[in-house]
């Protein structure tokens, strides 16, 4: 057996480990709060929720303090001239060099396109770095060599099938007791009535498990090390939160790091919006003129959504006249969490898919921006339109981060893939924006917000 190591970094990766369960922790306090209050929601315990609130973003300033004050002094050197590979003299017109903690930085006018470049780069060097090109305000490009160890050491991550198989049992059993709650049935007592639950576990299970499969695969096309996904169970409200899989070695290039991205909600689509369509035909027309609480049981109003309104009335014709709700079957609301799991996914902030295909369109810099402006537009939505979106907004805010850009940061996509990308984000603008006004009596169906 091989010994455990007790070196500095060893101890600094330990440490590192508690403080994101600490913040993990963090993050799930007010949404415990918030779905465990009796009679719940924010509205009835609000003073409960944003003490934890609070809370959390006091855990969340602990942690990044914690975390700057271990930075190490920074050791960066200048390079001399000869100090400077051949390879990199030929692409570039260096005109600052400099090495910090190994990895070698050069920046100035690259003399050919990037691609070009990446590509002798790499043939060049060979084993012995690993070369990321980048963009850089004051010189144009900036191009880093790190050294195959540290690569290494970043990719070459032990798997675990058993913690993904585990995972994606507990969540199939609590999303299927989360079914049956919906149908008003508390499998703790009724245990021999799990079947309830089943077309809501299985028909979310399904939508979540293409749309990270849509990821593995594309990834694994790209030869970018990936893990299984990691499904998240959760013991009340939907029964999840999701699931994930995790990069273990970035993209090469902005192509393969946007056909990663919207390979999953695309795939996911597949399934939800078919799964959708079917549960509409066993959903129960509620004909009321004002929108009650509740979705499942109480109805949802379909003009709330461009996307739903369309596939409800293809779904269900003339059956649904204005003014009318639907009480969603357990497979419907699956089909219609799917169809939300896919717009959060493809906001564009950080790592979520939509951060990433905006990288991918736009670079860095510009993909920040949206970024900040939609995380803002989501956050100023749930304080004035829907009080709902701010734990969304809350979520996103925490897992969101800034993922680590492909190595080739530089060559842009080519028409086709931009194209797909403008089709995502108006994906995300079917699913999330209400039925405008001069529509929603042609098709006949009543939108709350108007």
């Amino acid at each position: 057996m091989k010994p455990t190591s007790d070196t500095p970094a060893a101890r600094t990766a330990r440490r590192d480990a508690g403080m994101q369960l600490l913040l993990i922790l963090a993050i799930l306090l007010p949404l415990i709060i918030l779905f465990l209050l009796p009679g719940g929601g924010m509205m009835h315990g609000g003073m409960f929720f944003w003490m934890g609130l609070l809370l959390c973003f006091w855990m969340l300033s602990m942690f990044i303090g914690t975390t700057e004050e271990s930075e190490p002094e920074a050791t960066a050197r200048l390079l001399a001239a000869e100090e400077q590979p051949a390879a990199v003299k030929e692409v570039m017109d260096v005109r600052f060099a400099e090495e910090d903690n190994g990895v070698r930085v050069f920046r100035g006018r690259l003399r050919e396109p990037a691609a070009s470049v990446y590509a002798k780069l790499k043939h060049a060097l060979g084993a012995n770095s690993t070369p990321l090109l980048q963009s850089d305000e004051q010189f144009g490009a900036a191009i880093l060599l790190a050294p195959e160890p540290v690569e290494r050491a970043v990719t070459e991550q032990r798997a675990r099938p058993w913690v993904n198989g585990l995972l994606f049992a507990l969540t199939i059993a609590t999303t299927t007791w989360a079914g049956a709650a919906h149908q008003g049935i508390d499998l703790l007592r009724e245990p021999g009535r799990f079947a309830v639950g089943l077309p809501y576990a299985l028909g979310l299970m399904l939508i979540l498990l293409v749309h990270e499969l849509g990821h593995y695969f594309m990834a694994r096309h790209h030869r970018i090390r990936v893990s299984l996904p990691y499904f998240i169970p959760v013991p009340f409200a939907l029964g999840t939160f999701g699931a994930f899989i995790e990069m273990r070695s970035p993209a090469e290039n902005r192509r393969a790091l946007f056909d990663v991205a919207v390979a999953g909600p695309l795939a996911g689509l597949v399934i939800a919006i078919p799964a959708l369509l079917i549960g509409l035909r066993s959903s129960v027309i509620v004909a009321v003129a004002e929108p009650v609480a509740g979705m499942m049981h109480g109805g949802t109003s379909i003009g709330s959504s461009v996307l739903l309104a369309f596939l409800a009335k293809l779904s269900l014709g003339t059956e649904l006249l204005d003014g009318h709700l639907l009480q969603l079957s357990p497979l419907a609301f699956a089909g219609w969490l799917g169809l939300m799991v896919t717009a959060l996914n493809l906001l564009p902030i950080g790592q979520l898919d939509g951060g990433h295909i905006a990288h991918a369109m736009f670079g860095r810099r510009a993909g920040d921006t949206i970024g900040s402006v939609a995380m803002w537009t989501l956050l100023l939505l749930g304080l004035f339109v829907w009080p709902g979106l701010l734990t969304w907004a809350l979520i996103v805010f925490f897992i969101a981060g800034r993922g680590a850009p492909p190595l080739d940061d530089l060559t842009p996509l080519s028409p086709s893939r931009r194209c797909l990308g403008y089709a995502a984000f108006a994906i995300l603008a079917l699913i999330i924006a209400p039925l405008p006004h001069k529509l929603w009596e042609a098709v006949g169906i009543h939108c709350p917000y108007m």
